[in-house]
């Protein structure tokens, strides 16, 4: 077990001669290099995104935007030679194989495999994985289980200096939920945390390593919107918040776990809509009111 590392400005490694210091971030520029994609820092927790643009997904007449739910990510925190890789990889079905094939071979621990929606083309799978050790080297393994996939790991375009506008009252969706949300990409995100802290193996998976609730809306015209998420919930909050989802015409889509070793267990609950906005708004909020959230 190593000690938690956020919160330290610089990390003390060897590289090339002996007593050289490297500045903290340096160890994320190579988890980047190895991976083949550049992350960003945050809190700690250096995160790659890798959305799966190269698909073109629709469910009940809507086409899913990468940023909405088909956004395959990998998390790293490190501490000295020691690190943790969490992430999330969106596979379409004759991926799967490959992929866990490569990862079962190279010690990295798969730990959930599941659906997150329902009667999308192609239907995606989503893998959980997580991995101990030098964050470079799973980077590496990381990237070699991905070459079986299709996900684009070359450099992205480069973004337009600000993202396309949400054809959506923002503002009344940010008063409903408590919280305020991002636009990424044309979906506007919300990530909510837990109140408790939660750890796995006795350390911490803080909310960019996917412990917080989140809910993504996606426009549809006409003041409507898609929303797809996920709840992190404990056991007794799964059926309060998948009774208050079903009452607000809210398709529940899957529970399941994402990790194994998780203190508390956590259960996650995904779902999705696609009707007018500041409704759906109304039954998260509904949901929310069930779970342990932090507070703003």
């Amino acid at each position: 077990m190593w000690l938690h590392a956020r919160g330290l400005a610089l990390v003390a490694v060897l590289a090339g001669a002996p007593g050289v210091a490297v500045a903290a971030d340096d160890w994320q520029t190579q988890v980047g290099e190895a991976l083949g994609k550049t992350g960003a820092a945050a809190g700690g927790v250096y995160r790659v995104g890798l959305p799966r643009t190269d698909l073109k997904v629709t469910l009940d007449g809507v086409e899913l935007k990468a940023g909405f739910a088909l956004g395959s990510w990998l998390a790293f925190e490190k501490m000295g030679d020691q690190g943790m890789v969490m992430g999330d990889l969106v596979l379409t079905m004759d991926e799967v194989a490959p992929v866990i094939t490569k990862l079962a071979a190279s010690g990295i621990e798969v730990t959930a495999l599941h659906n997150h929606l329902l009667r999308n083309q192609p239907f995606t799978m989503y893998m959980h994985v997580q991995g101990n050790g030098d964050p470079v080297k799973l980077a590496s393994v990381l990237h070699a289980a991905l070459a079986e996939s299709k996900t684009p790991l070359s450099a992205a375009p480069a973004a337009p200096a600000s993202p396309p506008p949400i054809d959506l009252d923002t503002a009344a969706l940010d008063q409903t939920l408590g919280a305020k949300g991002t636009n990424n990409g044309g979906v506007y995100q919300f990530s909510i945390p837990r109140a408790e802290p939660i750890k796995d193996n006795g350390m911490d998976v803080p909310p960019p390593m996917g412990s917080a609730n989140a809910i993504n809306f996606q426009p549809t015209g006409g003041d409507k919107a898609a929303i797809t998420g996920d709840f992190v919930l404990i056991a007794k909050e799964v059926n309060p918040v998948l009774r208050a989802l079903r009452e607000h015409s809210i398709e529940v889509t899957a529970i399941h776990n994402h990790m194994l070793d998780d203190q508390p267990h956590l259960y996650f609950m995904h779902f999705w809509a696609n009707d007018d906005a500041r409704r759906l708004a109304e039954g998260l909020k509904a949901a929310l009111a069930h779970i342990n959230i932090a507070k703003s």
